[in-house]
């Protein structure tokens, strides 16, 4: 294997880092907030109070989040190479930036926070219900990332570095002038660059700001919900998951140095992986309903496994089978976590 210098910071994270405020709850709960199963969206002002309610209600876990920081934190934690991977957003000056700071950094990552003055560390309400996990992000300080940071020569210096990029959807709803300079560096260098549909509302209602950024993207990731409201919103007539995913990675390419991969993950149905206009399906490693803590993170996990043989320039097939490795590892746990190494070769 190649010397960990060569890994140096080798994958570059931005995204929205939030507090996960995560329990277990019951329908009743879900009904009178309006919330769906396996579902993630943006908090509005009937949202609110929920995350008072779940602490004082329900057995309340706090885990730092935010699906780009979990991807970044489950590939620097498969990779076990110290300063393999940097990651950038915004938190608050309060207690919940600090917890998130000292969890990402025991994690290995080289964080580079912006501080916001004014609004809190963003938080996520993780509602669970037999094992199934619906998300309701309230972005507080994560909404204030500026490019100004991005640009400065300390933080810029990160994006030079890196060779891989990731970046969720959910970032496109703060910072597009970012994800702008990030995408346009690694075309004119012939580095990679990576999104996820995230969500189906970022497809909807973020759908320009989307489109402005496929063609960069080398790898799209997204799971079979996320994909088939991408094909309804681009009036493709059909929700064949596979059909999808090769129309995605036919899209026009902003460079011809890669060509577009889409990897859509289908919960427990096999993975499907599109390119050069064929699919290949991949089974995922079963696990028995008993075992299911929470599929929060799931997919988050599977992108970090993912990427971190993709930095190794592994092939697709072992890219798969490290994000099934990791995202049957989570599952089994609540929130994404994992324990201390990984038992993956």
């Amino acid at each position: 294997m190649a010397s960990s210098n060569n890994y140096d910071g080798i994958l570059l994270g931005m995204g929205n880092p939030l507090l996960d405020i995560s329990a277990v709850v019951d329908e009743d709960f879900l009904t009178k907030y309006d919330v769906k199963l396996n579902n993630a969206i943006l908090a509005e002002e009937k949202h609110l109070p929920m995350y008072d309610e779940m602490s004082s209600k329900f057995n309340v876990e706090y885990i730092a989040g935010g699906a780009t920081q979990n991807s970044i934190k489950v590939a620097q934690w498969m990779l076990q190479i110290p300063g393999a991977t940097s990651y950038m957003g915004s938190i608050g000056k309060d207690k919940y930036g600090e917890a998130m700071k000292k969890d990402a950094t025991a994690a290995g990552l080289n964080v580079h926070y912006y501080e916001d003055e004014s609004a809190p560390t963003g938080t996520c309400g993780v509602c669970v219900v037999g094992g199934e996990r619906s998300l309701i992000a309230n972005l507080s300080a994560a909404n204030c990332y500026k490019v100004d940071h991005l640009k400065k020569p300390e933080n810029w210096a990160l994006v030079e570095k890196a060779k891989f990029y990731y970046i969720a959807g959910f970032f496109l709803t703060v910072s597009p002038e970012s994800i702008q300079l990030v995408s346009e560096h690694a075309a004119a260098n012939n580095k990679v660059f990576t999104m996820n549909l995230s969500a189906p509302f970022i497809c909807e209602f973020f759908k320009d700001a989307q489109e402005k950024f496929l063609p960069y993207m080398d790898f799209v990731f997204g799971n079979e919900t996320e994909a088939i409201t991408f094909s309804r919103v681009h009036g493709w007539e059909t929700e064949d998951v596979e059909q999808i995913a090769i129309k995605i990675s036919q899209l026009p390419k902003a460079t011809g140095t890669y060509k577009r991969t889409t990897v859509i993950t289908q919960g427990a149905d096999p993975v499907v992986v599109a390119e050069d206009g064929k699919v290949t399906k991949y089974p995922v490693i079963r696990l028995p309903k008993e075992k299911l803590v929470d599929t929060n993170g799931a997919g988050d996990a599977f992108v970090g496994g993912f990427m971190s043989q993709l930095v190794k320039e592994k092939s697709i097939e072992e890219c798969v089978k490290a994000g099934c490795y990791a995202s049957n590892v989570v599952i089994q746990r609540s929130g994404c976590t994992y324990p201390e190494k990984p038992d993956f070769n």
